[in-house]
């Protein structure tokens, strides 16, 4: 009999848990740890800071799909993880011990990094939690009242952009329908040598298409830069050169902005030697297993994923869901074979499929795998683009309620694109 726990309970450790079951003995149990029993799907984060939904619209109570699924659940936040130990302090007082442990936390925003960065005694808005963006919602909503300039973008270290152009031209239609664009400029500022680089060194054409929206939709925009403070209404931002030098520093004013800040793991996991690196994210090897404690794993945006390389301002590579949920299965079918005493031998695809909605049109790109070289490189513009989106987070959120392992992504992103060819690629 093994016991198996699962830190977190977001998209990865969800279908996580999920999917574990499906390949655990009758014996073995799967306890799922996490700071928070509902489960807010984060990709309509930037609807609900405009206002169009709403927190319960997104939520689902978890704790009782887990219970009907026979699976453990502890709405408890982790203290400290003890792998010496093959054991989980937690923040009241108890502790949970495991014979494996999958990773799932997701990231630790850091707004402390860059002064006056953050809603919590900052001065931007964040799209990164739901409680994040009932906030800008609050704050836009008060903006809408008196319009100056808006700065939307990601900070040096990111390593998510598709929400922030998702929030930049969600924002702009909002402000179309309110019939007050006109009296609000607009700059996306970002970390990236160019506009749709993503992380990825673009998609397809991501760097044509977006720049090409921008344009027209009268937006401004500043690459390679670097936040140096924010303060009450100002943003002071670095241009840098390629040779690292700054070409310009700019005060930027304004009366709303939202910037994604850098990630890094949480406090429970930094600072473990042979676990975590530098930046407290969980190193795993191809199977997704940890090289020193081989009974732990890891999914999701806690990994620790090199950058794709050199950047005048530094860039994280995002692991978006398609790719989280390819880590997820390898897992599984990783410790089943362990409980039955065979080796690892699934390896994620790490694919990319990503539908970027602008509010009334967005951009669809598909990377395969996501870090290049690529079998596949696609993207493409419309008004379906916003349509699958919706389509697409009514068909997720049902399926976790459900409670089923079936590859979400997979399943409805490869229908919806109408591109069930890119298997047939894989498979030569």
């Amino acid at each position: 009999m093994a016991h198996i726990v699962v830190l977190g309970a977001g998209l990865g450790g969800s279908i996580m848990a999920y999917e574990l079951k499906d390949q655990i003995r009758k014996e073995d149990t799967i306890t799922v740890i996490t700071k928070d029993p509902k489960y807010h799907f984060v990709p309509s984060n930037p609807w609900v800071a405009v206002g169009w939904r709403t927190k319960d619209d997104i939520t689902i109570d978890i704790a009782q799909t887990m219970k009907r699924k026979g699976i453990a659940f502890k709405a408890v936040p982790a203290e400290t993880v003890l792998p010496k130990e093959n054991r989980i302090e937690l923040a009241d007082g108890t502790s949970v011990s495991y014979d494996y442990l999958v990773i799932a936390t997701g990231p630790e925003l850091a707004f402390d990094e860059i002064e006056g960065l953050g809603p919590h005694g900052g001065f931007t808005q964040s799209v990164c939690h739901v409680d994040h963006a009932e906030m800008a919602h609050t704050a836009f909503e008060e903006f809408c009242k008196n319009p100056k300039p808006i700065i939307v973008g990601a900070v040096q270290g990111a390593s998510c952009y598709g929400p922030a152009y998702e929030f930049a031209f969600i924002l702009e239609t909002e402000l179309r329908r309110r019939k007050i664009r006109d009296k609000v400029p607009m700059t996306f500022v970002t970390s990236e040598p160019y506009v749709g680089h993503l992380g990825l060194d673009g998609v397809g054409d991501t760097k044509g298409l977006l720049e090409s929206s921008m344009r027209e939709k009268s937006m401004k925009w500043k690459t390679s830069s670097r936040v140096k403070k924010v303060e009450d209404g100002k943003m002071t931002v670095e241009e840098i050169n390629d040779d690292g030098t700054v070409k310009a520093e700019t005060e930027m004013p304004f009366g709303f902005a939202m910037m994604l800040p850098a990630f890094r793991g949480i406090k429970p996991l930094r600072g473990i030697e042979g676990l975590s690196n530098p930046r407290g994210f969980t190193i795993v090897d191809k199977h997704q297993q940890n090289p020193t404690y081989k009974n732990i794993f890891a999914v999701g945006v806690c990994i620790a994923i090199p950058p794709m390389g050199p950047t005048p301002v530094p860039c994280g590579v995002p692991k978006t869901g398609f790719m989280i949920e390819s880590m997820v299965t390898a897992t599984a079918h990783n410790i089943g074979n362990l409980l039955r005493g065979k080796e690892p031998d699934q390896i994620g695809t790490w694919n990319a499929v990503c539908l970027a909605d602008f509010g009334d049109s967005g951009i669809a790109f598909v990377a395969q795998p996501q870090i290049p070289p690529r079998n596949v490189n696609w993207s493409s513009q419309g008004k379906w683009v916003h349509l699958a989106k919706i389509g697409f987070e009514k068909y997720f959120m049902r399926k976790v309620k459900k409670g089923t392992s079936e590859p979400f992504y997979e399943a409805a992103t490869m229908k919806m694109l109408g591109i069930d060819k890119l298997k047939k690629v894989e498979q030569g």
